[in-house]
C-alpha cells in the first residue's frame, strides 16, 4: 500500500485489518462489532514521522544554550577591549604627586556621580603614537596583471593559442603543468590576495580602536604620530593616496591634518603665539603628523615629488608651534615690580614644539636642494630659539630617526646602509643619526655644551626630544661630562640607569631625554606614549612625566569582534525559529478514529479476555447492554494499531514477544473461573492509554 512519502521506511497498515489483527476478535465478535471496524472508509496510514514542532524545540533549544555560553563571554571580552585604558590603569600622569592619583581622578572624570579634581590635570596632554605603517598593495604588484595567470597559460598550451607547434604528447605534458601550477600557485596566491586585504581592513580598525580609546578616556589636548604613517616610500601615488585615505577614515578617524596657516616657521620677530588651553577641541583634533622613511625616504631615496604628496595628505614636513601660558603670579609679580623686572624674574611661560624632518640630515643625499632646505629651517630654528638663560621656557623636538648611541642601550645599534651607485650613492638606510648631526640637536636646539664659558654654561634649555623608528621603543639620557678632558663627548645611557644613578642631577652634567616610542603596531602590543607637561609655579620651570599604555596585539580585536559576529548570528537565527514557532499553524486534535488509523493514538481495552474474543463493562466495543461471558479473566491491555500488544506493569509495558508469551500463558496455564468469580472493578488506565467512550 502506498502511504506517500515515508522517510523512515515504516511498514503501512489497512485500518480494518489493523483493528481485526491487533484485537484478535473472533469471528462472532467481528460480525457484532463489524459496524465499528467499517463504519469509515479503511485509510492507509504509517507509523509516526518526527514533527516539525518537535524539530524546531530542539533547534531552538540548542541555539539557547549556545547563547548562554556564547554572551557571558562576548559581553565580558568585549567590555576589556573597549575599556582597556580602565584595566591597564592607564592615565596621563599628574602634576601634584601629593594629590589624587592621576588614574583614580581620570575615572572620576568619566563618572557622573563622582567629583574630579580639575587642577589635577596638566595642561598640557601629548597623545604620542608611533609607527602605525599601513601596508596595502605593495609596490611591485602589476595591477593589470590576470589574477590565474598558470590558467591563461593551460588554455593557450591547450588551445595552441600563443601560436606554438607542439605535438600532442608536449601539448598534454605542458597543459598538465599549468593545471598544477594553477592549484598550487594561482588559488593559494589568489586567497592569500584577498586574505591580506581582510588584514589590512582589520588592522587600520585596529590601530585607529587604540587611537579612539585613548582618545575618549585620557581626553588629551594634542597628538602626534612620529612617522613611518604608510608602509613604503616605494608606492605609486594612487596607492599612497588610498592609503592616506584609510588613515584619516579609518585610523585617525576625526582627527585632521594641521592646516598652513596653523603652522609657523621661525623668526625673529615671532608673534604667531597660542595661548595654551585655547581652542582645546580644535588642536584636540589636530594631528601633528611626523616624516619618516616609510613616507618620503631617507637621504638616498628622498624625492621632490614624495616630499609634496605628504605635505598634501599629512601635513608639512617642517614648522613649529609656540604657546603660552599666562598664570595668575605672573600677573601678580607684574603688579608689584612693574613690567620689565617681572619680565626678567618671571618670564610667561612658554612652550615650543619642533616638528622636524631628520631624513636628509645625513650625507650623502640624493637630491641636495632638499637637504640644504632641511639645513636651513633648522639654522632658523636654532637661531630664532629664546635666551638659553630664559627661564619658564621648554622645547619638544619630534622627529622619526632617534639619536646616535652606542650598541647596546636600545635594541636597534648604530647602523648604515648607501646605495650603490644608484640615488648618487646616498643614504639606503640607518638606525641612527649620526654623532654629529645627534650633537647639532643637543648643542644647536638645546643650546647644551661642554664648554662651560658658553652662554647659560652650556646647561641649554629644558626640553624632550620623541622619536620612533625603533619599533621596540627606547628611554634614553643624553649628557655630557664638562669637567672631562677637553675631547669631551656626548655619552648616552638608559633613562633607567640615569634615574638609579641620579645622574640628571649632577652638576656640570647638562644633559637630555629622549624617548623612542615604541610602535603601535600589533606586533608590538598596539602600544601608545602619554606625555603630561605642567608648570611648577614654585620652581617658576616646567615639568614632565610619560608612561606608555598597550592594548595588546592584534589578535585580542580580532578574536572579541569574530566572538561578537558569532554571538550576534546566533542570536538572530534563535530570534528568528523562535518566531516560527510562535506562528506557524497549531494543529487541531485529529477525529479519534483517524488518530488509530494514523497511528498516532494507542486502542487501550479494559476488561477481560477470553479465547473467544474480548469485552468488558468498560469496553469501546460494547455498543448494548453489558454482556458477561465465562471463563474471562480481569485484565488490562494496551494495543497498538500496528498488531502488538503491550502489557502495562508500574507505568511502563513489556515488549512485542513478552507480551504475546503472557498472553500464551495466560490461556494455557489460568483455569476457567466461574461468572461470580468475575470482579466487576475497573482497571486503572496509564496516561495516555485511556479507554474510548462509549460508541
Amino acid at each position: 500500500m502506498d502511504c506517500g512519502p515515508n522517510p523512515f521506511r515504516t511498514p503501512c497498515y489497512s485500518s480494518t485489518a489493523t483493528l481485526s489483527a491487533a484485537l484478535d476478535l473472533s469471528d462472532e465478535l467481528q460480525t457484532k462489532y463489524s459496524f465499528l471496524l467499517s463504519a469509515s472508509k479503511p485509510l492507509p496510514f504509517c507509523k509516526p514521522s518526527h514533527s516539525n514542532a518537535g524539530f524546531y524545540m530542539y533547534f531552538a533549544s540548542v541555539l539557547r544554550n549556545a547563547l548562554f555560553a556564547l554572551v557571558p563571554v562576548s559581553f565580558l571580552l568585549t567590555t576589556y577591549l573597549y575599556y582597556y585604558p580602565f584595566f591597564h590603569l592607564c592615565a596621563f600622569p599628574a602634576p601634584d604627586p601629593h594629590g589624587p592619583s592621576a588614574y583614580k581622578n581620570t575615572v572620576r572624570k568619566h563618572n557622573p556621580f563622582a567629583k574630579h579634581d580639575p587642577e589635577a590635570i596638566a595642561p598640557f596632554r601629548l597623545l604620542a603614537l608611533g609607527d602605525p605603517q599601513l601596508e596595502g598593495i605593495p609596490p611591485y604588484h602589476d595591477p593589470d596583471a590576470p589574477y590565474f595567470p598558470n590558467l591563461n597559460k593551460f588554455w593557450r598550451d591547450a588551445l595552441l593559442l600563443d601560436g606554438t607547434r607542439h605535438n600532442p604528447l608536449q601539448r598534454l605534458r605542458h597543459s598538465l603543468h599549468d593545471l598544477v601550477d594553477f592549484y598550487l600557485e594561482d588559488i593559494p596566491d589568489f586567497l592569500e590576495f584577498y586574505r591580506k586585504r581582510l588584514d589590512h581592513i582589520g588592522n587600520d580598525y585596529y590601530l585607529g580602536h587604540i587611537y579612539k580609546t585613548l582618545d575618549w578616556w585620557a581626553e588629551p589636548t594634542h597628538v602626534t604620530v612620529l612617522g613611518d604613517l604608510v608602509g613604503s616610500q616605494w608606492i605609486e601615488d594612487p596607492e599612497f593616496e588610498s592609503r592616506g585615505w584609510r588613515y584619516w577614515n579609518r585610523v585617525m578617524r576625526g582627527g585632521e591634518r594641521i592646516p598652513d596657516e596653523m603652522t609657523a616657521q621661525p623668526s625673529e620677530h615671532f608673534q604667531d603665539y597660542r595661548i595654551l588651553g585655547g581652542d582645546a577641541e580644535v588642536w584636540r583634533k589636530t594631528v601633528l603628523n611626523v616624516a619618516g622613511n616609510h613616507d618620503i625616504g631617507y637621504a638616498g631615496d628622498l624625492s621632490r615629488e614624495r616630499m609634496e604628496r605628504f605635505d598634501r595628505v599629512f601635513g608639512k614636513p617642517n614648522y613649529e608651534l609656540r604657546f603660552r601660558m599666562p598664570i595668575n603670579n605672573n600677573r601678580d609679580a607684574v603688579d608689584e615690580a612693574g613690567a620689565e623686572d617681572a619680565e626678567e624674574t618671571h618670564p610667561v611661560p612658554e612652550l615650543r614644539i619642533v616638528v622636524l624632518n631628520s631624513m636628509n640630515l645625513d650625507t650623502p643625499a640624493n637630491i641636495v636642494e632638499l637637504q640644504e632646505e632641511t639645513y636651513a629651517y633648522l639654522n632658523e630654528v636654532i637661531t630664532h630659539s629664546e635666551d638659553v638663560s630664559r627661564p619658564a621656557h621648554f622645547t619638544i623636538l619630534l622627529t622619526h630617526i632617534p639619536m646616535y648611541k652606542k650598541e647596546g642601550i636600545c635594541v636597534d645599534g648604530p647602523f648604515f646602509d648607501f646605495f650603490q651607485g644608484d640615488f648618487g650613492g646616498g643614504v639606503k638606510e640607518q638606525n641612527h643619526l649620526s654623532a654629529p648631526a645627534s650633537s647639532g640637536f643637543l648643542e644647536g636646539i638645546f643650546g647644551m655644551s661642554g664648554n662651560v664659558d658658553v652662554p647659560g654654561y652650556g646647561l641649554g634649555r629644558g626640553g624632550l626630544i620623541l622619536t620612533g623608528h625603533d619599533h621596540e621603543g627606547c628611554d634614553t639620557y643624553h649628557y655630557i661630562n664638562q669637567t672631562a678632558p677637553p675631547e669631551r663627548e656626548w655619552e648616552a645611557v638608559t633613562w633607567k640607569d640615569a634615574m638609579n644613578s641620579k645622574l640628571y642631577d649632577e652638576p656640570m652634567m647638562p644633559g637630555l631625554r629622549e624617548i623612542t616610542v615604541r610602535s603601535m603596531m600589533g606586533s608590538f602590543a598596539g602600544n601608545a606614549g602619554l606625555l603630561s607637561l605642567w608648570f611648577d609655579e614654585e620652581s617658576w620651570d616646567w615639568k614632565y612625566e610619560f608612561v606608555n599604555c598597550g592594548l595588546g596585539t592584534q589578535h585580542i580585536w580580532w578574536l572579541v569582534h569574530i566572538l561578537d559576529l558569532v554571538t550576534i548570528g546566533v542570536g538572530i537565527v534563535y530570534a528568528v525559529v523562535t518566531l516560527v514557532q510562535m506562528y506557524r499553524p497549531v494543529e487541531r486534535p485529529a477525529p479519534l478514529m483517524t488518530q488509530i488509523n494514523t497511528g498516532r493514538r494507542r486502542l487501550t481495552i479494559s476488561g477481560t479476555m477470553t479465547p473467544n474474543g474480548v469485552t468488558s463493562p468498560f469496553s469501546p466495543l460494547s455498543a448494548g447492554p453489558r454482556e458477561r461471558y465465562a471463563g474471562r479473566l480481569q485484565r488490562s491491555a494496551t494495543i497498538d494499531t500496528s498488531g502488538q500488544m503491550f502489557v502495562p506493569q508500574n507505568g511502563f509495558g513489556f515488549g512485542p514477544k513478552r507480551a504475546s508469551l503472557r498472553r500464551k500463558r495466560s490461556k494455557s496455564a489460568l483455569p476457567l473461573v466461574t461468572e461470580g468469580m468475575v470482579t466487576e472493578s475497573p482497571t486503572v488506565m496509564s496516561p495516555g492509554t485511556e479507554p474510548f467512550p462509549s460508541l
